[in-house]
């Protein structure tokens, strides 16, 4: 082929792929909402800084609510993870690692906490998936409520448009959604046909659930974590409750539990008003380490006024029941939107999980919550969770009678 040919074949081809480029993009813009792809074309993948992006609903605290006692003993802490991580030191690990916030609390008292890479105390850090297990949490409190007749309810029993579209959605109960247990349809990749994609991007997430799910497979045989779950849960609270779900966060869990500081929750969009639910609680990593130590304490707050109930508590996070998640780790498990993992005999700890690195870790046997917020994980989930373990484990053995 001479270098003229050469030169025509590649200009052609480059034509072609442009035209198929901007056929594709009109394609899109008549199947899916201008805002959706207008989101999925400007955001990327999903940044600590899209709490600043989406509209959001806010979560007030409780007037005069109080900071958790403190009892600060930084130097034990340290110790504790430089025999966990030798040749680290604790702070500068943190930081080097894109840490925002990192709290430490031991039988319900701050013994550490420290902020980076210009993050401060009362700064609202996002959530990710840690929204999950607050979720979770409310659909235990509308049970308590009487709102929710009971777990095991179908979903149609609240959403029955579900059940016009698709019959099987019958056999799907609050269960199969809460344990991600569910059988729905769900991909990652790629943009912007995928699942993941529409669920974080969404201009309207109601229309969304109630329109878009897909039945891949009948519930209860194939674990599948995916952002369709926390959707339809969401709407089955805000249809029981009568009220957004962050108003039911405030009035339920929130003030009782005493939180030190308003919150937010993301919107999917001003129009819809509807929670981000898979995502967007916004907060001071010291409340969401007040979270955690809501369900170390059997559900009481720290004034004693019983928020939760422990036969939930336990319900939520214990192994029984669980989904096993081998894959991931020997004694891993799901449920209730937590993770957990079994440890030496009966004890398990248990932690609600956030992408690029949210964590609010609870070891019962240590009587230990840490929480975590940062910009990126720094390190992957398989460095953070045996680290969390073994610092739990070594504050708990030295811990002062």
């Amino acid at each position: 082929m001479s270098p003229i040919d050469l030169k025509r074949g590649l200009r052609r081809a480059a034509i072609g792929l442009l035209l198929l480029l901007l056929l594709s993009l009109g394609l899109a813009w008549v199947v899916y909402p201008t805002a959706y792809l207008w989101r999925t074309l400007t955001l990327g993948d999903s940044d600590v800084d899209d709490q600043f992006r989406f509209p959001s609903r806010e979560v007030r605290a409780a007037p005069g609510a109080r900071e958790m006692p403190a009892a600060p003993d930084p130097q034990r802490v340290r110790r504790a993870f430089a025999a966990v991580m030798p040749g680290q030191e604790l702070d500068a690990w943190l930081a080097a690692n894109t840490t925002q916030g990192f709290v430490v609390l031991q039988r319900g008292r701050v013994i550490y906490e420290a902020y980076f890479n210009g993050h401060r105390r009362d700064d609202r850090a996002t959530s990710f998936s840690v929204a999950k297990s607050v979720l979770g949490t409310l659909v235990d409190l509308a049970v308590a409520d009487g709102r929710i007749a009971s777990l095991d309810d179908p979903v149609t029993k609240y959403l029955p448009e579900l059940r016009q579209r698709d019959a099987r959605f019958e056999q799907i109960t609050l269960r199969h959604l809460l344990n991600m247990h569910a059988g729905l349809h769900y991909t990652e990749y790629p943009f912007p046909t995928s699942d993941g994609s529409k669920t974080y991007c969404w201009p309207d997430l109601r229309q969304l659930a109630l329109q878009r799910t897909a039945i891949g497979q009948p519930p209860g045989q194939v674990w599948l974590y995916n952002n369709y779950h926390p959707l339809l849960i969401g709407l089955v609270l805000e249809r029981s409750t009568g009220m957004p779900v962050a108003h039911w966060l405030e009035q339920h869990l929130w003030q009782p539990a005493g939180m030190g500081a308003s919150a937010s929750w993301s919107l999917d969009s001003e129009h819809s008003s509807f929670e981000k639910l898979e995502s967007g609680i916004n907060a001071r990593t010291l409340d969401f380490a007040r979270f955690g130590q809501l369900f170390l304490d059997q559900g009481l707050a720290l004034d004693g006024r019983r928020v939760l109930s422990a036969k939930a508590v336990r319900a939520a996070t214990s192994p029984d029941g669980a989904v096993p998640l081998p894959q991931y780790r020997a004694g891993a498990y799901y449920k209730h939107f937590w993770w957990g993992q079994r440890r030496e005999g009966t004890d398990y700890d248990f932690s609600a999980r956030g992408n690029h690195g949210q964590f609010v870790f609870v070891s019962p046997k240590n009587q230990v919550v840490i929480a975590r917020n940062a910009r990126e994980y720094g390190v992957p989930p398989r460095v953070w969770m045996p680290m969390f373990e073994g610092l739990a484990d070594r504050l708990g053995a030295d811990a002062a009678p």
